[in-house]
Parts: structure tokens; sequence; C-alpha cells
């Protein structure tokens, strides 16, 4: 999860399609998106971003969201990883990342 700095919208809007190329490439392979979203409050105010990664290692699931645009460009004010069980069905998802 990717909490955002407040009134960033613009600065976000700037940089979606570099984040989304870089959700394409996995970060040049770092990770594999399985699911990505933006979140938002009740009220429709962003919040930041999540996502559901299959990477290697923590090391390289941290690497990808530190590299990613929105969070290279000042918007991303917190990352938070939180590790999945082993049984998570990770086939099941149609991935944002080829594989």
């Amino acid at each position: 999860q990717c909490a955002h700095h407040a009134g960033m919208d613009d600065r976000r809007d700037a940089l979606r399609a570099d984040h989304r190329a870089w959700v394409a490439s996995g970060g040049n392979g770092l990770a594999r998106v399985l699911v990505g979203s933006a979140t938002q409050a009740g009220d429709g105010t962003p919040l930041g971003n999540f996502g559901i990664l299959q990477a290697d290692s923590e090391t390289n699931a941290m690497a990808f969201a530190q590299g990613d645009p929105f969070a290279q460009g000042g918007v991303v004010s917190d990352i938070r990883l939180t590790r999945l069980a082993d049984t998570f069905q990770a086939q099941r998802i149609d991935p944002m990342t080829p594989g």
C-alpha cells in the first residue's frame, strides 16, 4: 500500500502514464503486478494506491514500490508491505503484468 500526500492531484495526473508503464513492466522485472488500484476516502478524496505483487523477495517488492514514478515524483508519503499467506491462490487472478 502506498499512501499519498494530500493535494497532489495535479502531480499524480502528470505521472499517471509513467506509473502505468511502470506497473505494466513490473518495475522492469522486479515484480509481477496481479491487481492494483487507486484508493480513496468515502468522499472521493484520493488516498493512495495498492497492489498485490508477486516478487522474488521483499527487497524486490520494496524496490518496485520505491521505483514507481509516483514515489520518485514525491506523491507517495508512505509505503507499507504486507506479506500474504503462502496459501494465497495467485493463479486465480488475471495479472496486470504479463508473466
